[in-house]
């Protein structure tokens, strides 16, 4: 096997970060200045011809990725925001259990955002995903998020209807200027600590369509379908132009979008968890060293559970049972002591017995 066929695993993490970053890297988008969307192709798979050999990689990367989450958590420095954006059935629900299959639950709070409720429309187009956010130590997923009110929203204007905008306010900069508020929002999010990686599944219309038949074809997935789903092909075209517009305008460094193919299910969990990788690795996430007074403090504690194990040898050590013995003799001697009648004289040598019985039959001679 060449060196550079070297399992994913084996590799140092140096080498490591930089095979998962020749994979991920051309569907990374960090500025839209060139981006085309039709120039990613949704069947890509990077030469990778084996969902058996994804899934080596992808369960490398989950691991990896365990233990990024670890470090951050301890830490308690950074957020994490990862935001996923598709079209139906392209796979997002999967993407997020396989990728975050390995992560602590107790870092990971995954938030899915659908037709706005009365009281968030009664807020900014911010409100009910700004209060969502990740703490610091945590990983935050946003199962779709605001780029809603840049693409479905777009799609259908009648929706921007409901949410009670001033008439002034609604022009024809209407969507640049979300997008400018978004961006904005994110480059203040950045400075704060927080890592941002965004996710468009791409999936084609004819793979949505095969796994729209499937759900109908498959009993158990009946309760996945939704005719609003298949009818809002209809609207494909203005829904990748609104992608389109919001990848470009939004692609930075500090919160960049990543492409990624969705054809091919095993793949695109694989780039998702190599990106997610690959973000946490700049990090350089590391547990906190602590410091003179906390040393102190581990020193004592581990002197006072060593104390408790030599003192549990010792009492193993100790003669339980024949101290028992002993003390029950000793018992039983006090308990015949006090039974014996007080005036009982203690019983005469065996020689006075003989003495006292050859006199007696003298005398009676």
């Amino acid at each position: 096997m060449a060196k550079k066929d070297r399992p994913l695993k084996k590799l140092s993490p140096k080498k490591r970060l930089r095979r998962i970053g020749e994979l991920v890297e051309p569907f990374r988008v960090t500025s839209g200045k060139r981006f085309r969307l039709r120039d990613y192709d949704p069947d890509d798979t990077r030469g990778l011809v084996s969902k058996e050999e994804a899934q080596e990689y992808l369960k490398t990367g989950v691991a990896l990725l365990a233990e990024m989450q670890d470090k951050l958590y301890a830490q308690d420095q950074w957020g994490v925001l990862l935001i996923f954006q598709a079209m139906d059935a392209a796979g997002k629900d999967g993407a997020i259990k396989h990728v975050m299959s390995g992560v602590n639950p107790q870092g990971c709070q995954v938030f899915a955002f659908k037709a706005p409720t009365s009281e968030e429309l009664d807020h900014d187009a911010l409100w009910r995903t700004s209060k969502s956010l990740p703490e610091r130590g945590r990983i935050g997923i946003f199962n779709r998020s605001y780029y809603e009110e840049v693409l479905v929203v777009r799609v259908h204007p009648e929706i921007l209807e409901k949410q009670k905008l001033p008439r002034s306010l609604v022009t024809k900069r209407v969507w640049d200027e979300r997008l400018e508020d978004i961006r904005a929002f994110e480059r203040y999010l950045s400075r704060q600590g927080f890592l941002i990686v965004k996710f468009f599944l791409n999936v084609s219309k004819k793979a949505q369509k095969e796994r729209f038949l499937e759900r109908l074809e498959e009993p158990e997935k009946h309760w996945k379908f939704s005719l609003a789903d298949a009818q809002e092909r209809k609207h494909w075209r203005a829904y990748m132009d609104a992608y389109q517009d919001a990848i470009a305008k939004t692609a930075t460094k500090d919160a960049p979008w990543y492409v990624v193919p969705a054809d091919k299910k095993w793949f695109a969990r694989l780039v998702v968890a190599g990106a997610i990788y690959e973000a946490l690795a700049k990090l350089k996430l590391r547990y906190p060293e602590v410091g003179p007074e906390k040393k102190k403090e581990l020193a004592a504690a581990r002197a006072a559970l060593m104390g408790e194990a030599k003192s549990a040898v010792r009492d193993k050590r100790r003669p339980v049972a024949k101290t028992r013995v002993v003390a029950k003799r000793r018992s039983l001697s006090r308990s015949s002591t006090r039974t014996r009648p007080a005036t009982m004289a203690p019983p005469a040598p065996a020689e006075e017995l003989a003495a006292d019985t050859g006199a007696t039959a003298a005398d009676e001679s």
